[in-house]
């Protein structure tokens, strides 16, 4: 994790449906961007944290959501430096050809939330704000890059989940 000035970051959790398993003989393309997407998101300016499996390099073994559902679990200090990355980076090739790998969802499947600076979002947390988000709409709490809100206007919602809360 990154040191940051920021009282605030940014946590963002995205999920995909995947068409076929990763092993899968149409998936290789997608599987083969996933070190350097990671790699490029590890030293983007802002990057703080992102999801990896224990002993892995990424998150992909990980179903919290689903047996065919991969999440992208991230902190970053500021809400453009997760856009730089996402639309101004090798990233965005991925999203060009997510329809090749991912179901299109019908549902919100990006949430964006205000967590203390430090503080490290578990996958319960991050799946119980997408929920919200379905459930409720935009809000201080639970957004989206086209709804989003600024620390400054969720201070209620800026706290770490209760310990011992997954």
């Amino acid at each position: 994790m990154t040191a940051s000035v920021h009282a605030a970051h940014l946590a963002q959790l995205n999920v995909a449906t995947l068409l076929h398993p990763l092993d899968d003989s149409r998936m290789p393309p997608f599987v083969e961007m996933l070190d350097p997407v990671n790699t490029a998101a590890d030293g983007a300016p802002g990057f703080v944290w992102r999801l990896v499996e224990d002993g892995g390099a990424d998150a992909t073994a990980l179903r919290p959501a689903g047996e065919h559902v991969i999440v992208n679990l991230t902190v970053w200090e500021t809400q453009e430096a997760l856009w730089d990355f996402t639309y101004r980076s090798g990233h965005l090739e991925v999203l060009r050809r997510r329809r090749e790998w991912f179901e299109r969802h019908v549902e919100a499947h990006l949430v964006l939330w205000w967590i203390p600076a430090g503080h490290l979002p578990t996958v319960g947390e991050a799946l119980e704000r997408l929920a919200d988000l379905r459930a409720n709409g935009p809000s201080p709490r639970a957004f989206t890059f086209a709804s989003s809100y600024t620390a400054d206007e969720a201070p209620q919602h800026l706290r770490a989940a209760p310990q011992g809360q997954p």
